[in-house]
Order: C-alpha cells, then structure tokens, then sequence
C-alpha cells in the first residue's frame, strides 16, 4: 500500500438515532420489546432490561420514553440517568420530577444506598423505573442487604446473543448511522464470518469505515476482511 493512497480520516462520533421504526424486533429481544410496549400495564411499578453492551436497551429505553409521553395525559419529559450518577441527596428530587425514570447502566460503580431510597420512593409514593443493566441484578454483587432483597423483586427480561436476521440489521444500522451503505455481499460476508455479539459488530462496522476512509474505498469485502484481521490482530495484544 503506497503512503500517497493512504487518507488519515477526521473520525467523528457516528450519528446515533434511537427511533420505534429503527428498532429491529427479533427472536433474541422480542421479550424485552414486549415489556417496553407493556407499559403502564405491568405487573411490577419497576422493570430490569438487560444484555451485553450494544444490544439495545438504550434503544429501548428511548422507545420506553416516548411510549410514556404518547399515552399520558399530560406531556412531560423522561430523564435518563446512569446508575452511577444518582446521589442520595438527590433521590427525593428525582422522585418529584420524574412519574416514570429511566436508570442506565446499573453496576457496582452505583451508590447502593441511593438506589435503595431511590426504589423505596418509587414503590411507596408511585411511579414507574425502567432499569437497564449488562447483568441480572442477583449477578451484579450488590452488598447491602435491604437493595439486595429489594431488586430480587423487579421482573427482569434478557436480551440474548443476536441470531443471523439481528446481526443482519445490526449492521444496517450501524453502517447507516455512519450514512454508509453496503451490498449484500459485505452484509453476507460478515454475518458468516464475524464474531456473534453486538459489541463486536460494533467494533467491526467501525474498524471498515476507517480503513475505508484512509483507502479512500467503499466498504468491501476484502476492507471487511483487513478489519477483522486488525480486530483479531488487537486483541491478542491485549492478551499480552
């Protein structure tokens, strides 16, 4: 490869889009859709989403938002927080401005006592939480009991590993945010051959548009293939 063919790209953020008519319903997510869709007809004042990074909970916490604002009375806006960032100084405040709550991302990196207020007020006073996390909560290892017995109660839906129609719109979309699109060539290709996670294709779908951009190519088969190659080629050396 000559260095005059070779562009060093301006890389940006890609443009991320969390629309209902965007989201792909499948086999692995079709529960957690259901349950978003549910609302307010659910059997718990809380619901646990969760699945591996990628997966799209913040997709369908965003479709859970607009579901909520649709079928209220009064229009109102839906906060979206991470876990990590609730206070306990800060948790009657949330209650009071938020009927429904959506909590991201919910880990060991949480305050558990602020989490554990949080809920209380939410069941006791009313409302609704839409929670969103990598793990089960009963995997997370939270150690204070009364937040431990607490969450044992929350009704939890998993999104599961992506089967080949999921990983097929996947890439879709993720190329799409990057306003790319492939032939069904590529899209074959990689559904073939790639590692089964949402958080990989990820990786994959970016890695294509860089080396697509320094090449200055569309993305191809053989720019797919050189991206798994780098991918493959990173992480053994992450391994040492």
């Amino acid at each position: 490869m000559s260095a005059e063919n070779i562009q060093f790209p301006l890389l940006f953020e890609p443009r991320k889009q969390y629309l209902k008519q965007d989201f792909m319903v499948s086999n692995c997510n079709k529960n957690a859709y259901k349950i978003v869709e549910m609302w307010p007809n659910w059997s718990f004042f809380a619901t646990l989403i969760f699945g591996p990074q990628g997966c799209g909970k913040t997709h369908l916490a965003h479709i859970f938002a607009e579901n909520v604002c649709l079928r209220s009375e009064k229009i109102f806006s839906i906060q979206i927080l991470q876990a990590s960032d609730i206070k306990t100084n800060k948790v009657a405040r949330i209650h009071k401005e938020n009927k429904c709550l959506i909590v991201e991302n919910v880990s060991l990196k949480a305050n558990e006592e602020a989490l554990f207020h949080l809920f209380n007020l939410y069941q006791n006073e009313g409302g609704y939480i839409l929670f969103t996390s990598e793990q089960p909560f009963a995997r997370i290892g939270f150690k204070l009991p009364d937040l431990v017995s607490r969450l044992q109660l929350v009704p939890s839906v998993p999104i599961l590993r992506p089967d080949d129609e999921m990983l097929e719109a996947l890439i879709v979309k993720l190329f799409s945010d990057r306003q790319i699109n492939v032939s069904e060539d590529v899209l074959n290709y990689m559904v073939q051959n790639m590692e089964r996670s949402f958080s990989y294709a990820e990786k994959l779908v970016a890695e294509a548009d860089k080396i697509s951009l320094c090449l200055k190519r569309a993305v191809s088969v053989p720019i797919v293939k050189q991206a798994m190659h780098t991918l493959a080629h990173n992480t053994q050396q992450e391994l040492f």
